[in-house]
């Protein structure tokens, strides 16, 4: 037996007056905020996931010494930028790629969302190309999230949809929340695989993105508009995780197959040689705006708001195709002081939509909610059962998940650096708004 029951964390680590409390995750000792949007400096930055294990040191965006978040610096840069320059480059690079017979010539990912939209839209109405969308299925679509994916279709778009094997996917995504608290990985690495594996069997070498990862702080080069290709690739497959657990244990102990796997597994360098990849940011040549992606989506392919506000936040247009997202940012929340609010409000902030005492607001009345809407099915896909997956039913000391579980695995997960309990009560020892 592999996953053992949660194990309860040490009381005396989250008194009020610990002066010294533990640091998990190597994320830095002293939270500090930034000084012109909500985010913190506990925020990770992209990492390759699949050597993300729990003995893995995150790396956090960088802060200047005036407490200045690197993603506020980049949009300082934008404002220099010369649009009109850049986006004659993008008619420059789609004049080297287009094909004149009218087949694909690049791909674009996404989930029919607005950015997503945007982007293919672009590409094949402004820029004369022939994009081939792909998508790689959620955990459990939205009622609105899959008629959002319909009308992205159906506004113009050929889509190849990759829906992984349910039972492997309920796997690894078990795996994933018990042993990282992160119940969004196996999706982010077949996400992220995915299009780039596309390209290689179709042959089709462009791909485009929507608005960089610098935009949100991650220490790319914001001068460059090509994506990294190490997300991607690797030549020493020994060291590949999924869930934090070891591709050869996931075969020996789980009893999931190679060809199971492979969806999930990045690529290896040699299978890209032929293709010359070239992974573009459309965001680097255009100015991206979320909201006006998503009134732009709105206004030319019927995209659809969800019909109420997130969980833990306001919005209710930006990651809503998926049941699981609720979870996903409440993990953030409780790993890191992060919640939905909080990546709302600062994105919020630079855009120009709110300033940043209202962002203290939302964070103060939305971020940490509690994600119940969806959980009862969530916990019933996170639950693992001997006729569908006896292997795996083996190696779990506690296979049924449930509200009980996922609170204990709160618990263990919370770092006694951004956790404090009072009165029986757990806070954040440091709150944005004091």
């Amino acid at each position: 037996m592999l996953i053992k029951y949660p194990s309860k964390n040490i009381r005396s680590d989250y008194s009020e007056n610990n002066s010294d409390p533990k640091v998990y995750y190597g994320l830095n000792k002293e939270i500090k905020f930034c000084s012109k949007c909500t985010y913190s400096n506990q925020k990770p930055t992209s990492e390759k996931e699949f050597k993300h294990t729990i003995e893995t040191k995150k790396t956090t965006i960088p802060f200047s010494d005036k407490h200045i978040c690197n993603a506020c610096q980049v949009l300082e840069k934008k404002d220099n930028i010369d649009w009109a320059q850049r986006k004659n480059q993008l008619k420059k690079l789609c004049d080297k790629y287009r094909k004149s017979d009218g087949s694909y010539d690049c791909i674009v990912p996404g989930s029919g969302g607005k950015d997503s939209f945007y982007a293919s839209y672009k590409l094949k109405y402004e820029f004369g190309m022939n994009p081939l969308t792909v998508t790689w299925a959620p955990h459990i679509y939205t009622e609105w999230g899959w008629k959002n994916f319909q009308s992205w279709i159906h506004s113009g778009f050929d889509n190849h949809l990759f829906t992984p094997n349910g039972r492997v996917h309920r796997v690894l995504t078990r795996l994933a929340v018990d042993n990282l608290f992160h119940p969004f990985q196996p999706f982010i690495m077949g996400q992220y695989y995915f299009p780039a594996r596309m390209a290689s069997k179709l042959n089709i070498p462009l791909v485009f993105y929507g608005d960089t990862n610098a935009e949100f702080g991650h220490p790319e080069d914001f001068s460059n508009p090509e994506r990294n290709m190490n997300f991607f690739t690797t030549n020493n497959t020994e060291k590949i995780f999924i869930g934090g657990t070891k591709v050869s244990s996931l075969e020996k102990d789980f009893g999931l197959s190679k060809n199971e796997l492979e969806p999930y597994l990045p690529l290896k360098p040699n299978e890209l040689k032929n293709t010359k990849l070239n992974i573009q940011y459309l965001g680097y040549y255009l100015p991206w705006h979320p909201q006006e992606c998503y009134y732009f989506a709105s206004e030319k392919g019927n995209f659809a708001p969800a019909p109420e506000r997130n969980v833990g936040t306001y919005q209710k247009y930006a990651s809503i195709d998926d049941k699981i997202d609720d979870f996903h940012y409440f993990t953030t929340f409780i790993k890191f002081g992060i919640g939905r609010a909080t990546y709302d409000t600062a994105q919020e902030i630079r855009n120009g939509e709110i300033n940043r005492e209202e962002g203290i607001a939302l964070i103060k009345k939305y971020d940490g909610e509690f994600p119940k809407r969806f959980s009862d099915e969530i916990f019933r896909y996170l639950s693992i059962n001997s006729v569908e997956m006896p292997i795996a039913y083996k190696q779990f000391e506690k296979p049924e998940f449930d509200l009980k579980y996922f609170n204990d695995l709160c618990d263990k997960f919370r770092s006694p650096h951004i956790w404090k309990l009072e009165n029986k009560q757990w806070q954040l020892r440091n709150k944005i708004w004091n």
